[in-house]
């Protein structure tokens, strides 16, 4: 069921000023995990952002950062969502530049440029959506045809979204805003700004069924989680490993939406939302007790003094790789089984089994560098995960990595999925993921790429 709510704003003469408002199951069940998500962010930043001399303006913020989100979520007009939307783009430039140094100001810049694309294709769809006959694509989106100016809109809705989901060639922003403070990371990678762009195609899917926007869209966002799971196996930066997980975790979710199956793309949104709050948030936590260190290599052996902490990483970590029965499992191993059931290209065939074993190799070697072995850094007297206020809500969203995603396969798919296929397909997600853990642990052993450094390293120092 769907209810669409319209309020007269304005009304002078014969022109009148409507807001419309979406509340489906879609919305709300979405609104209910951005809530619950930044709720936990919240309250977690109590304690890690406390002694900031602008802590109040850092909490305003990121309620406004959630209320462009629940904007843009509860929009069925075009109009109403560029609100949310460019909502979105300014907040989170203020946030990346909340440190104030070179590096998140170099860092804001290549972001709000970036969505400054996605915003332009916005604007122009309010301006090709006057020829249809109103701003509420929701109306309109099960009759666009193959007419030149419904191509056009397909085409500027697909790069908007590609913009906000950084898919290549826009993918250098999402890395780059890890300079914002953790939990705005945690907030940003789970259920707000990135997923922006695969709600909107979500939304948007019935106009890109048989289109030409699909098979571009596959091979874009398969390419993407390939990039996404290469590079983070070269990456020593705790936070921006998992920055290029999301990224080629937003590969899986428009790969899958491209095919035709906006449902399960929607199901995978959440359950991933879900873990990888989680796995930010332990980030957080690690990183506070390191003293703002972010190399991996000069964590180890953390599991023996913040035992919480390393469970709930290793949880998040597993339910990333889809391990049964966790959050991951159920959206990731369907969304495969599917894509391998479906008519697709061989190149996006051979793309979906290399990122799946490289997503299982590039989390082994986060777990190898950061929890095991012996630590790198200086003491470990001051090291210690006690903090009530970070690990309770860590806790929280741990019990939705376990129990998330069989809820959310009961509430989407009452009735269950029919996946045909031969026992060589079905296994193959599980073969690729046992090679790509034990690849991570061999290179991991052997020290490959140990003394790698990032181009800073080589900045001549004024």
């Amino acid at each position: 069921m769907v209810n669409i709510i319209e309020w007269e704003f304005i009304s002078l003469n014969s022109c009148s000023i409507v807001v419309s408002l979406i509340f489906d199951w879609m919305s709300f069940m979405f609104l209910s995990f951005v809530f619950f998500i930044s709720a936990m962010v919240l309250y977690y930043s109590g304690d890690y952002m406390m002694g900031d001399l602008n802590f109040n303006r850092f909490m305003y913020l990121v309620l406004c950062f959630v209320a462009s989100m629940a904007a843009l979520i509860i929009s069925p007009n075009l109009i109403s969502i560029l609100l949310g939307w460019d909502g979105l783009g300014l907040v989170s430039y203020a946030l990346v530049i909340y440190y104030s140094n070179e590096k998140s100001a170099n860092a804001g810049m290549l972001t709000v440029l970036s969505n400054r694309i996605g915003d332009v294709a916005i604007l122009l769809s309010i301006a090709l959506m006057f020829n249809i006959g109103g701003w509420n694509f929701f109306y309109y989106t099960s009759y666009m045809g193959d007419e030149k100016l419904e191509v056009i809109l397909k085409f500027l809705i697909v790069l908007a979204a590609m913009t906000k989901s950084a898919q290549i060639p826009f993918s250098a922003w999402l890395p780059a805003a890890m300079a914002a403070p953790t939990p705005v990371s945690s907030l940003v990678h789970s259920s707000t700004l990135v997923t922006a762009g695969v709600y909107l195609l979500i939304r948007f899917s019935s106009a890109l069924i048989d289109s030409k926007a699909q098979s571009f869209l596959l091979i874009i966002s398969c390419l993407t989680m390939f990039m996404a799971g290469l590079g983070a196996n070269f990456e020593y930066d705790l936070k921006k490993i998992i920055a290029l997980s999301t990224l080629s975790q937003l590969g899986v979710m428009i790969s899958i939406l491209s095919l035709g199956f906006a449902d399960l793309a929607f199901f995978h949104l959440l359950s991933h939302a879900l873990f990888k709050a989680l796995l930010f948030m332990c980030a957080g936590v690690i990183i506070h007790n390191v003293k703002e260190y972010q190399d991996i290599r000069c964590m180890g052996g953390l599991v023996e003094f913040m035992p919480l902490t390393s469970m709930c990483m290793n949880l998040a970590n597993l339910a990333l790789c889809g391990m049964p029965f966790l959050a991951g499992f159920y959206s990731k191993d369907m969304i495969l089984e599917v894509a391998f059931m479906s008519k697709i290209n061989f190149i996006s065939f051979v793309l979906y089994a290399l990122a799946t074993g490289l997503t299982v190799c590039y989390t082994f070697r986060l777990i190898y560098y950061s929890l095991s072995g012996s630590f790198n850094l200086g003491s470990l007297s001051f090291i210690s995960d006690n903090s009530v206020i970070m690990t309770s809500p860590m806790l929280g969203l741990s019990m939705g990595a376990i129990m998330g995603g069989c809820f959310l396969s009961w509430l989407i798919f009452p009735e269950p999925y029919m996946i045909c296929m031969s026992l060589e397909f079905k296994t193959l997600p599980l073969v690729v993921s046992i090679l790509g853990g034990f690849m991570g642990y061999m290179l991991n052993i052997m020290m490959v790429n140990f003394n790698l450094k990032s181009l800073s390293f080589y900045k001549e120092v004024v």
